[in-house]
C-alpha cells in the first residue's frame, strides 16, 4: 500500500476526509515572495545589492537572476512545480525602471506596469512592499524612526507611493493587493531612548495611511521584527508596538516566522490576534513567510509550522514566565506609543 493511502485510512479513523482537505488547500493561494530569486538584490542598478537593512544575505549563489527577464523565467518554472494557484509578492526594488534613475519616493505604477501585465497573463494576484533598505537614506539603519526630518518624509512618501501602486495593482488585475510594511529601523547597542523612535515611527505610519483607499483594492499590513544584524539590541518596530497600532488603525498583521525567538509559538499569535478582531475579523490577521530566519529563506514543515494549522481557539492565554532576554520597560512603552492617544491601556 503506498504511504498516502495508509495515511489516508489513519486520517478517515480520526474523522479527517484527506481528500477534502486537499482540495480546499488547492483553494488557498500562496504569495510567493519574488526575493527569493536573488537574495533581495532587486534591479534598480546594475550593482544593486542588499545594503543598510539587517538582514543577513549574501545574493552570492549561483545561478541566481541577474535580470528581470531572468527571474520571471525563474518564477514560472518554480510555479510550474508549485501545486495549486498563487500570487506574486513584489518589492519595490523590482522596479522596471528601463536604466533610468528613478527614486524611490519617484516611483509610480508605470515603473511596475510589466510586473502586472506579467501576474495578468498568468492569471496571478500580485502583493506589494515598499522597500525601507539597500539606499543611502538607510545605510544609517534607520528610516521611519530617523531623527531627521527630511529622511522621515522620504520614506513617507516611499510609502504613500507604494500603497497607491498597490492600489493601482488591485485594480488592474481584480485582486486585492496586500501592500506590507517592514523597516530595518533599530540600534546594535542598548539606547538611552526607547520610546521617541517608536513615537517618531508611530506618526510616519499615519502620514502613510492616511489616504483612505478602497479596501478591495489594497490591504495595509505591518511586519515586526525581533533584531537584525546592526540592530541587536533594539528594534524600533517591535512586534508589541505593531500589534498595538494594528488593532488600534486596524491594519493587517504580518507575523513572519523568522522574525521571533526560537520557543516563541505562531500558533499562539495567530490564535491571539484573531480572537480579538471581532468587528473586523479580516482587518487583523497573520500572514506568515518563511519558517527560518532571513538569512537562508526555506520554507520547513516543522512541529511549530504545524501548530499554526490547528483549529484558532478564541481563548487568549497569558503567560508572565520571564525568557531572561526580554524587557518590560521596553514593551510597555512599545505599545504605549504605538497607542499614544490613550497611554493608560499600557498599564504593567
Amino acid at each position: 500500500m503506498i504511504p498516502y493511502a495508509l495515511a489516508q485510512e489513519v486520517y478517515a479513523e480520526a474523522g479527517v476526509d484527506t481528500e477534502a482537505a486537499l482540495a480546499t488547500l488547492a483553494t488557498v493561494p500562496i504569495s510567493l515572495h519574488c526575493w527569493q530569486g536573488d537574495d533581495v538584490g532587486g534591479f534598480e542598478n546594475p550593482e544593486a545589492g542588499l545594503t543598510g537593512g539587517g538582514i543577513q544575505a549574501t545574493g552570492n549563489y549561483p545561478g541566481k537572476a541577474r535580470t528581470l527577464d531572468e527571474l520571471r523565467q525563474d518564477l514560472d518554472q518554480a510555479l510550474s512545480l508549485i501545486p495549486g494557484h498563487h500570487r506574486l509578492n513584489l518589492h519595490a526594488c523590482y522596479a522596471d525602471l528601463g536604466g533610468k534613475k528613478v527614486e524611490r519616493n519617484a516611483y509610480t505604477t508605470v515603473h511596475f506596469q510589466s510586473w502586472i501585465d506579467w501576474s495578468k497573463e498568468r492569471g496571478l494576484g500580485l502583493d506589494f512592499n515598499p522597500t525601507f533598505f539597500s539606499h543611502p537614506l538607510a545605510n544609517d539603519g534607520f528610516t521611519l524612526s530617523h531623527p531627521d526630518a527630511g529622511v522621515r518624509q522620504f520614506w513617507i512618501e516611499h510609502g504613500i507611493a507604494c500603497r497607491k501602486i498597490g492600489a493601482d495593482i488591485g485594480r488592474q488585475l481584480g485582486k486585492t493587493c496586500v501592500t506590507n510594511v517592514w523597516i530595518p529601523d533599530g540600534f546594535k547597542d542598548t539606547p538611552v531612548d526607547r520610546k521617541s523612535p517608536r513615537e517618531r515611527l508611530a506618526a510616519s505610519l499615519d502620514a502613510i495611511f492616511a489616504e483612505a483607499i478602497d479596501p478591495a483594492l489594497n490591504l495595509d499590513a505591518v511586519e515586526s521584527k525581533l533584531f537584525g544584524i546592526g540592530s541587536e539590541s533594539y528594534v524600533v518596530g517591535s512586534h508589541e508596538f505593531y500589534l498595538a497600532y494594528a488593532v488600534k488603525n486596524q491594519k493587517l498583521i504580518c507575523l513572519d516566522a523568522g522574525h521571533f525567538h526560537p520557543t516563541e509559538s505562531l500558533a499562539d499569535k495567530i490564535s491571539s490576534v484573531t480572537s480579538r478582531s471581532d468587528e473586523r475579523p479580516e482587518a487583523v490577521r497573520p500572514n506568515s513567510r518563511t519558517a527560518s530566519s532571513h538569512s537562508f529563506r526555506r520554507l520547513l514543515y516543522s512541529d511549530a509550522a504545524r501548530e499554526r494549522g490547528t483549529p484558532v481557539s478564541h481563548t487568549i492565554s497569558c503567560s508572565c514566565e520571564s525568557s531572561g532576554t526580554a524587557s518590560v520597560s521596553s514593551e510597555r512603552q512599545s505599545i504605549s506609543s504605538a497607542a499614544r492617544d490613550r497611554p493608560e491601556t499600557a498599564m504593567v
